[in-house]
C-alpha cells in the first residue's frame, strides 16, 4: 500500500514537556543518576524541565538533589500502564500483510531466536498498523511513536550527553515524521480497520495464552512454585479481553499525564 505524506500532525510544546519528563522520571527512578539542584556540567540543560516539574508539584528539591514527590510517581506509574498495554495491544499490529490479511506475529514462536525473526519480519509486504489502530481508538498517535522509541532505546540515558539530546528537537521531529507518513484508518477503511483490529486482538490473546503457557512449562521444571504465576497471569489475559471490541481503548489512555 502506498504511504502518503500528510502534515497534519505537530507536537505541542506540551507533548515535548511530557516525553521528556518521562525519560527524567524513569532515570530518577529506575536509574542510578542524581540530579542537582544546583545547575552544572550535562544536567544544566534539564533544569528549565525540572523547573516546571518542580512548580507543578511533580518532583521536589530536597537538599542539593532533586527527588520524585508521589505526585510525579503516580504519573510515572500510569505511563508505565500504558507502556504495557502499549506492548501488548499495540505491537502485533507492526506486521500486516494488507493484502493477505495476515498478522507476522501469527508466526513469532515459530523461530527460535531474534535474527530469524527480524529476517522474516523485515519484508515490504508488511505494514505498521499501529498508527492507524490508535487513532482509531482516539489515541494519541505521537505517544505510540514515543513508546516505540522507548522500546528500541531510542533514550539511551547511559551515553554521555543524552541530556542535550533528549531537550533537541531532533527526537520529536523524527515522531512528528512517522504520525505524518504513517498509514491512517481512512486509508485502510472502517470496515477492513474493524476486521483488521479483531483479528489482531484475538491474536495478542492467543499470544499471552501461549506465553502463559510456555512460562508455566519452565517453572514446572523448577519443581513448583507455578500456582501464583498462573492466576497473575491469567488475571492478565481477562484484563485485556475488553479488546476483543474494537472500539476499546482502556479508561488510562483518556487521562493527561502531566497537567502544565
Amino acid at each position: 500500500m502506498a504511504i502518503q505524506l500528510r502534515k497534519n500532525t505537530l507536537l505541542s510544546d506540551d507533548n515535548k514537556k511530557t516525553f521528556k519528563a518521562i525519560i527524567v522520571l524513569n532515570e530518577m527512578i529506575n536509574g542510578n543518576h542524581q540530579f542537582s539542584s544546583s545547575a552544572y556540567g550535562d544536567d544544566a540543560v534539564l533544569q528549565p524541565l525540572f523547573q516546571e516539574l518542580v512548580a507543578n508539584g511533580y518532583i521536589i528539591s530536597s537538599g542539593s538533589v532533586y527527588k520524585v514527590s508521589s505526585k510525579g510517581r503516580g504519573v510515572f506509574d500510569t505511563f508505565m500502564k500504558r507502556y504495557s498495554e502499549y506492548l501488548k495491544v499495540y505491537d502485533v499490529f507492526s506486521f500486516v500483510d494488507l493484502e493477505k490479511g495476515e498478522f507476522a506475529f501469527s508466526s513469532y514462536f515459530d523461530f527460535d531466536n531474534d535474527d530469524d525473526w527480524f529476517n522474516f519480519t523485515d519484508n515490504e509486504r508488511f505494514d505498521d498498523l499501529r498508527i492507524a489502530v490508535a487513532m482509531f481508538k482516539k489515541a494519541d498517535p505521537a505517544e505510540i511513536v514515543f513508546m516505540s522509541f522507548i522500546n528500541e532505546n531510542r533514550f539511551d540515558t547511559s551515553v554521555s550527553g543524552w541530556q542535550n539530546d533528549l531537550m533537541a528537537d531532533t527526537a520529536w521531529g523524527e515522531i512528528e515524521d512517522i504520525c505524518n507518513s504513517a498509514i491512517k484508518p481512512e486509508d485502510v477503511g472502517e470496515d477492513a480497520m474493524v476486521d483488521m483490529i479483531n483479528q489482531g486482538s484475538e491474536l495478542m490473546i492467543k499470544l499471552m495464552e501461549e506465553e502463559q503457557k510456555q512460562n508455566n512449562n519452565n517453572n514446572n521444571y523448577g519443581g513448583g512454585g507455578t500456582t501464583t504465576t498462573t492466576i497473575v497471569e491469567e488475571e492478565t489475559i481477562e484484563y485485556y479481553e475488553p479488546y476483543y471490541d474494537p472500539y476499546y481503548i482502556s479508561p488510562i489512555w483518556l487521562v493527561p499525564l502531566f497537567i502544565w
